[in-house]
């Protein structure tokens, strides 16, 4: 398919985080396949996850076709970039038409990016996550690649004004070893094994975050377990449920 849409953005985005002095660091991109299919699964804990996971996976010069609700696709100024990127709308209502369509993707060698903790964490550890990774790639034969992302949450986060002019943020990407899985593993318990993997590099790239809060006030975006004021999984939960 035509990428006519796509590699302006990309080229955008850097020229962007280049201006803003974002000092981006990928880790472990060597994880990522060169060709073929596979799938990406993300923590998430900005709205601009998307964005620097597809930059993850660039020094394998690889486009990442993220799974995205439907409703991205029909706002005016994201859905015609979002189509134009080619990636997958997903009706909640009609969920297995985006599961084919992804599907389809991976068997064509593409990469597929979700983040299978559905919604935004808001106490920056990883939630229960939901099983569709883990069947997509047993389905399509394709390894599953969990990524950590840390930092982004600084300048978008859920409950937080928006910050995307704050200059001078790292943002860390680690990208982690290949996962195999088969129809013939037990989702449930692949899907504990991926989640227990992605926790594990969230911890790490935390730990290795270049950065420290500036103040007391500053310490929001720092998890409660690390002296930070972030909700606690449970609060956060509550939370959500509101």
């Amino acid at each position: 398919m035509a990428e006519l849409v796509y590699p302006p953005v990309i080229a955008a985005a850097k020229i962007m985080f280049r201006v803003l002095d974002n000092r981006i660091r990928i880790d472990g991109a060597e994880n990522i396949p060169a060709t073929g299919g596979a799938v990406i699964a993300c923590n998430h804990v900005s709205y601009l996850d998307f964005i620097f996971c597809g930059l993850g996976a660039q020094p394998a010069k690889r486009l990442v076709r993220f799974m995205a609700k439907k409703e991205i696709f029909t706002n005016k100024v994201a859905g015609p970039l979002m189509r134009g990127m080619h990636h997958i709308p997903v009706d909640r209502e009609a969920g297995i038409a985006s599961y084919r369509e992804a599907l389809k993707r991976l068997k064509d060698g593409e990469i597929v990016g979700v983040f299978p903790e559905a919604t935004i964490s808001r106490s920056f550890k990883i939630k229960e996550i939901k099983s569709g990774a883990v069947r997509m790639a047993a389905a399509a034969g394709v390894p599953i690649i969990p990524m950590a992302l840390w930092g982004t949450q600084r300048l978008w986060t859920k409950g937080r004004p928006r910050e995307l002019s704050k200059r001078h943020v790292p943002v860390s990407i680690l990208v982690g070893e290949q996962i195999h899985v088969t129809r013939q593993d037990d989702s449930e318990v692949a899907t504990k094994d991926l989640r227990l993997r992605m926790s594990e590099l969230v911890d790490r790239v935390q730990a290795e975050y270049p950065a420290k809060p500036a103040d007391d006030a500053d310490r929001w975006w720092l998890p409660a377990h690390l002296g930070g004021t972030a909700p606690t999984p449970e609060e956060a939960i509550a939370l959500d449920n509101r």
